[in-house]
């Protein structure tokens, strides 16, 4: 493995573009069950014996690092034997569901923390298995939003890496924009993409997927027991209000009323937007790629905190423990020895992800100099890491949830609905399907 403290910008997307196509692998849809066993399924403490360890396509192009895992823990712990199941994505929501169903489920899986709702009644609770000395060694702001009632329902893994700000610079001549003191609040945002659209002629933003903008402002989306809408409010309102006169002025720009999010109009690199305020820095990886002539024009700044100073991840790559499995304490030593600094490290090393322990992002692997958009977006995900904070809804139905809010803001965007009724409607439909 690498031990240079630097790794090359190029060399590091590049591996960063086979690290989305791992994590949006990995979020695949599954639906959740009571079946497979509760608190009374046998739980010895001993440890040893076979573990069934669920992991989503990584035997490809990670088995090597992979096997090194089992092979090292296998050592150490004779007697124990972990019986790794690579799933495809595509298969793991059957597979899943039929495990659970029958009552053999795996003793461990990897799930995507949006898709955790779905299985909370499913997993075993692993304050069990983990002392507050071993959590403290994860970030708190990763682990605690999976809990659920009290109970842990998951470990996290790894993740993307926190949103970042991408701006043109041509296109911010003659704004008030300062790269040393950027945007930090949605509102400053629309603020500057006014600015963008009054000087340039462009649209000055983008901006989508509502139902996560939202929580940038302090809005709570859903009550504290997770059952009903919590987002009609008179805040919501002005806010929504705010965000049309945006829309209708130019400073957003109008193709984001689109639903195929991943194909929006205008863009970066057709130059017909300055900036993107809240994406994923795997966007440069394209934007180098399609675009050189733009990436070369381009800032790169922290995006938006909450009002508690917060950046939200859209998911977090998680392991949950089933109810029914009868080897729980093996399955949570596995589980130690699989996320501790050491193995999170390495991971990374192989892969252009970021992890949840504390300690491995003191590493001088995670140093990064260079200038350049790629480098000054990868020092940005490593300073702001502990920073992040999983913004997952933990219901059921979070995608569906998402999809019905914000097909609602569309049509309030075209004008088909004012904000009040925009914002009845999603709360009717929320409402709805979460007593389902």
């Amino acid at each position: 493995m690498r031990s240079d403290p630097t790794l090359r910008p190029a060399r590091w997307w590049r591996a960063l573009v086979a690290s989305l196509a791992l994590l949006l692998t990995l979020s695949g849809c599954i639906s959740g069950t009571n079946a497979g066993g509760g608190s009374d399924q046998p739980d010895s403490t001993k440890l040893g014996g076979e573990v069934e360890w669920w992991t989503i396509n990584l035997k490809a192009n990670y088995g090597e690092y992979v096997q090194g895992l089992i092979d090292r823990y296998q050592a150490g712990h004779p007697g124990t034997k972990i019986n790794w199941v690579d799933v495809p994505g595509n298969d793991l929501a059957t597979k899943l569901l039929a495990a659970l169903s029958s009552g053999n489920p795996p003793d461990l899986v990897n799930i995507n923390s949006k898709d955790l709702g779905r299985f909370q009644n499913s997993v075993a609770d692993l304050h069990k298995y983990f002392t507050a000395e071993e959590l403290a060694a994860y970030q708190p702001s990763l682990v605690k939003p999976l809990e659920r009632d009290g109970a842990l329902t998951a470990l996290p893994w790894y993740n993307g890496g926190s949103p970042v700000a991408i701006y043109r610079k041509s296109a911010l001549a003659g704004t008030s924009f300062d790269a040393q003191n950027p945007p930090k609040t949605i509102d400053d945002f629309l603020q500057l993409a006014t600015e963008v659209k009054q000087k340039s002629g462009v649209a000055g933003m983008n901006l989508y997927e509502w139902s996560q903008v939202l929580p940038y402002y302090g809005v709570d989306m859903l009550n504290p027991q997770r059952t009903a809408a919590a987002f009609n409010t008179p805040k919501t309102i002005d806010i929504l209000n705010r965000w049309k006169a945006a829309y209708d002025s130019g400073a957003i720009a109008p193709g984001v009323v689109s639903k195929d999010i991943r194909n929006l109009p205008e863009n970066i690199e057709n130059r017909r937007i300055g900036f993107v305020a809240n994406v994923p820095a795997t966007q440069l990886v394209n934007t180098q790629k399609n675009a050189p002539e733009v990436y070369g024009d381009l800032v790169v700044t922290p995006s938006a905190r909450t009002p508690n100073g917060k950046l939200l991840l859209a998911a977090q790559q998680t392991f949950a423990i089933p109810n029914g499995s009868d080897n729980k304490a093996t399955a949570a030593d596995w589980l130690k020895f699989v996320t501790n600094n050491e193995n999170q490290l390495a991971f990374c090393k192989v892969v252009a992800i970021f992890p949840s322990t504390k300690a491995t992002l003191e590493d001088p692997y995670f140093a990064v100099k260079g200038t350049d958009a790629s480098a000054v977006a990868r020092k940005i995900i490593v300073d702001t890491l502990p920073d992040l904070a999983d913004g997952a809804l933990g219901t059921p139905k979070d995608q569906q949830l998402r999809d019905l809010f914000d097909e609602q803001i569309r049509a309030f965007l075209q004008g088909a609905v004012d904000a009040k009724t925009a914002l009845g409607n999603a709360e009717q439909q929320w409402n709805q399907e979460l007593a389902k």
